[in-house]
């Protein structure tokens, strides 16, 4: 099998987005012959912030000589990042290699595997063959159901944060998505909670005694900025101060303090992790597509944010490092967030929108964005493609001297990239 048979194989083996359940991965790893049993794992799950918190988490880790597999999704730029080791993609041909044999075991089972835990298996096999010291583990979607869940005794569970999203599959409330994102609590193992929200709180801890697991609460009242840029952020969490950041946004020095309660956890269970490890793995700790910078004159920004959580969160964001002058934004959604709210959050801080709409058959059309924007009393331009929307937003943000904002789905970054070169 070669590299582009692999993940032909991987992205064509089923129509469904998501198919719940634990039964498949179950099968398919059994005939694997269980990698995943054996490793250390760190199961991070949550609405927002999950991929920073890993990102962050691994950096430390591998500052301090671990062997560290990284397990994220999606990708922003190569289908390989998803499955990283010590910070490098999993090579084409390994890729081939370990979908070949999956393939095989996938071949005999009468349910046959999503793609998402085809992916999860060929990882496991990966990891485990590689030797990995320690594995940071993103779940997928959910937590309990989620393929990521096989695992049986994580050195501790995180979740990031709570928020509605995925609704046909996790809930309506934030209490039924908590019960959901809980599922990965294991009996006797530490727990971190980074939420916010008190009701999804009271599930999480109720979880966590019901299954006799040690509850840590990231305390925000303990962090304080000290200074932010665009070149940098430095802040203090608990007793550690002058904590340099790398990643930019309000939300990133939040994520940082749980990747620090993560450090501590993990130095109360014996793992040797020097300070000057933590202090290091957060100052070049790095995480595409997240208030990236990919562009000067005029300075053009892409953040990933898709949901009404994560549009806040670039909103104030947005509101810090440029105070009281507008931004032009770029943005496409898909009509099963609440885009009603997206567009009045976006209205905050635009002066223009450009609106697209996503190769995904769940896009909501560039035309109904704008219109639901326009009623926000802010301009919008429906744009028939990405390219467009762009080379236009670029000539207004140079004409008003302010920034482009390229917010939406992280399925866009890579042709925004393409096309900003190409500019």
């Amino acid at each position: 099998m070669t590299y582009k048979e692999a993940l032909k194989y991987i992205h064509g083996v089923s129509n469904f987005f998501c198919k719940p359940g634990l039964e498949r991965i179950k099968e398919l790893c059994r005939g694997l012959g269980d990698p995943q049993d054996g490793l250390k794992f760190i199961h991070v799950a949550g609405t927002n912030g999950k991929g920073s918190v890993c990102a962050m988490t691994d950096s430390i880790l591998r500052s301090a000589g671990y062997k560290v597999g990284l397990y994220t999704s999606p990708y922003v730029l190569q289908f390989n990042e998803r499955m990283r080791i010590n910070g490098e993609n999993i090579p084409d041909e390994r890729l081939a290699q370990l979908t070949e044999r999956v393939k095989a075991v996938a071949a005999n089972m009468s349910d046959s595997p999503t793609e998402f835990e085809l992916i999860t298996a060929i990882a496991f096999l990966y990891f485990k063959e590689e030797n990995c010291d320690i594995v940071v583990l993103e779940v997928g979607m959910g937590g309990r159901l989620d393929a990521t869940n096989i695992i049986n005794t994580p050195l501790l569970s995180v979740i990031t944060g709570i928020a509605i999203d995925h609704t046909a599959f996790l809930g309506n409330t934030v209490e039924q998505i908590a019960m959901e994102k809980a599922g990965i609590i294991k009996s006797g193992l530490p727990v971190i909670f980074g939420g916010e929200n008190s009701a999804a709180e009271a599930v999480i801890a109720t979880e966590a005694d019901k299954m006799n697991a040690v509850l840590y609460k990231t305390d925000y009242t303990r962090l304080k900025i000290r200074s932010q840029s665009l070149e940098d952020t430095t802040f203090d969490y608990k007793e550690r101060l002058g904590i340099n950041l790398a990643l930019l946004g309000n939300y990133q020095p939040k994520n940082a303090a749980i990747a620090l309660d993560v450090a501590d956890a993990l130095k109360e269970l014996g793992i040797k992790i020097p300070e000057e490890a933590i202090r290091y793995g957060l100052a070049n700790a790095r995480w595409r597509a997240r208030f990236e910078i990919l562009s000067q004159e005029p300075t053009v920004i892409f953040d990933g944010a898709h949901n009404p959580q994560g549009i806040t969160a670039a909103v104030e964001s947005i509101k810090t490092y440029y105070k009281d002058k507008r931004v032009v934004i770029v943005s496409g959604v898909l009509a099963d967030k609440d885009y009603r709210a997206i567009a009045a959050s976006l209205s905050q801080v635009a002066s223009a929108v450009y609106t697209i709409t996503p190769d995904n058959p769940r896009a909501l059309s560039a035309e109904k964005y704008a219109e639901i924007i326009g009623l926000c009393n802010t301009i919008a331009f429906p744009c028939p493609d990405i390219e467009n929307a762009l080379k236009s937003g670029i000539k207004q943000a140079k004409r008003e001297n302010t920034a482009l904002f390229c917010l939406g789905s992280l399925y866009t970054y890579c042709d925004v990239v393409e096309i900003l070169k190409n500019i």
